[in-house]
């Protein structure tokens, strides 16, 4: 059973539940796009490899990077709903 202690408790957050959940989501985003910067070494250490400069490492990866800090700041911001305690 609640108390009103722990009522006020959960006044104090400074986010909401979807806010934390939105927060989880955008760092899976950004680190799938630190996975997709992943590899293009070459097997000899004395010779270049051009794999490191595939779409998916130059372009893509970084772009999904961006997307994923763009949805943390988007997370951050948004205004958690009202759980029904409006005031009359």
């Amino acid at each position: 059973m609640a108390t009103k202690n722990d009522d006020k408790e959960k006044l104090n957050f400074a986010l909401g539940h979807e806010n934390y959940k939105l927060l989880a989501i955008g760092f899976a985003i950004i680190v799938a796009g630190f996975l997709l910067m992943l590899g293009g070494k070459s097997d000899d250490p004395n010779e270049f490899s051009e794999k490191i400069f595939s779409f998916r490492r130059i372009t893509l990866a970084p772009i999904v990077v961006l997307i994923g800090f763009i949805f943390e700041i988007w997370a951050i911001m948004k205004k958690p709903k009202d759980s029904g305690n409006k005031p009359e």
